[in-house]
């Protein structure tokens, strides 16, 4: 690899950005085709548009293919719009099958009829099989080049029929056993097959044990398999048991890695692929419907604020001390909401036991609501000299943290059985309950006590 980009990604771009200022377009050449293609992708994403087209045009035809993979939607959308129907075709041909799965719904139809027909019968079936599953399974995440072997044949004999092979798929630790009919019997770990006595068969050594994967499982789950029993792969079963192909921890890795971009930018309402650079009006026309709903929500907590306009008037001070109530809510029903969300997501909560985590995280803020609101009240008592004030925070600040604390288990936990995402929505129903009863309990409480 150059020198120039050994570093991380920081540096890799400002080394890049000096190269194409300097104009010395073989030194770019080389910098870029010496990493590898998710490097590649990632340099790409971090260039704006006017940037793009030209970088993409010095990356060499062989790693266009598995660039492409790597690259957000948006992104892959734009460089395949300025990409030659030959320039596709060679890119699609250096593709894995699985590889190839995941590019070729986005390639334009005609493109798409040319790829099939240049594939011979058995790799254009590999393909469909692939395809025939979504993309979020362990179908459409499997790899259908896999190497497999007979229990009743010796080790001497598997040895030998990989030497005449020559070669084994990557993220290969075992080999997979099946009858003559292709169904899954079991894996024989590599390991086994250098250690043993070659005179065994398969069958005395072979791992029983090491489970197969659904078809129709989903990709969050076949993560959780692997990371749950360190995995390197695992072999994949259709509904009747026959062995389809298997998946590797490099695409376990991007399943995780799309989950967590998921989870961080629904916080925002904001999509994973989206892409950094894309044009101001695009962007914009993508961000406005989350913005006009918390708009909607702000309304409603103004609303709320306005019944109490005669109080607010008499005593001024509830107007500097209402911003506390409100935030510590935010804050405390935050904190829940995300581990109720993470806890969705890998599958530790659920109807078993959705009502002890209530209970606890009930406790947890009353605790807190307690302690805090000695602490603000304190504060209240010594800056406006009033008692009265200093217990009607303290109140509203106890009763807004409970509510906080239920809201941020309940409204995940609904949203998650409504089919709705509670990462994409759940912070901007959270919002709304902690403002408005944060704001009704601290103004309702002085009107009642003060006014």
């Amino acid at each position: 690899m150059s020198d120039e980009l050994r570093e991380d990604s920081g540096d890799r771009l400002q080394a890049l950005t000096e190269a194409l200022q300097s104009g010395t377009l073989s030194k770019v050449r080389r910098m870029l085709n010496a990493l590898h293609a998710a490097e590649i992708a990632h340099l790409i994403e971090s260039l704006p548009p006017s940037q793009r087209e030209f970088v993409w045009e010095l990356v060499e035809p062989e790693n266009r293919g598995e660039t492409l993979v790597h690259v957000g939607d948006e992104v892959r959308a734009g460089l395949i719009e300025a990409m030659e129907t030959h320039e596709l075709l060679a890119a699609a041909g250096t593709l894995d099958t699985d590889d190839l799965a995941d590019l070729i719904q986005d390639l334009p139809g005609a493109v798409i009829g040319e790829v099939l027909r240049s594939m011979d019968k058995a790799d254009r079936d590999r393909l469909e099989q692939v395809l025939f599953y979504d993309e979020d399974t362990a179908g459409g995440l499997m790899n259908v080049d896999t190497v497999t072997v007979r229990a009743d044949v010796t080790l001497d004999v598997v040895l030998r029929y990989l030497r005449r092979r020559g070669e084994v798929p990557e993220a290969t630790d075992s080999l997979i056993v099946v009858n003559r009919d292709e169904m899954y019997r079991g894996v024989l770990p590599l390991t086994v097959l250098l250690t043993s006595d070659l005179d065994l068969t398969v069958a005395e050594v072979m791992d029983t044990s090491r489970e197969p994967i659904p078809a129709t499982m989903p990709a969050t789950d076949v993560a959780k398999r692997f990371q749950d029993r360190d995995l390197i792969s695992a072999a994949v079963i259709n509904d009747d048991g026959r062995l389809l192909g298997r998946i590797t921890i490099d695409d376990v890795v991007d399943v995780i890695r799309d989950h967590a971009d998921h989870s961080v930018m629904s916080m925002a309402g904001l999509n994973e692929e989206d892409d950094i650079f894309a044009p101001v009006m695009s962007s914009a026309r993508r961000r406005a419907f989350w913005l006009g709903t918390n708009l909607i929500t702000a309304f409603l907590a103004s609303w709320v604020i306005g019944q109490f306009q005669e109080t607010l008037e008499k005593v001024v001070a509830l107007a500097v001390l209402m911003p506390i109530v409100a935030s510590m809510g935010g804050i405390a029903g935050s904190q829940t909401l995300t581990l109720v969300i993470r806890g969705l997501a890998l599958g530790q909560v659920g109807k078993t036991n959705t009502r002890w985590l209530m209970a606890k995280e009930l406790m947890v803020g009353v605790i807190n609501g307690l302690t805090w609101a000695a602490v603000v009240a304190l504060v209240a008592v010594f800056w406006f000299g009033d008692w009265e004030i200093g217990g009607i925070i303290a109140a509203a600040l106890v009763l807004n943290l409970i509510a906080a604390a239920l809201a941020g288990v309940t409204i995940p936990v609904v949203m998650k059985r409504v089919g709705i995402d509670p990462a994409l929505a759940g912070s901007v129903v959270l919002t709304t309950v902690t403002d408005v009863i944060g704001f009704l309990a601290f103004l309702g409480l002085a009107t009642m006590l003060i006014i």
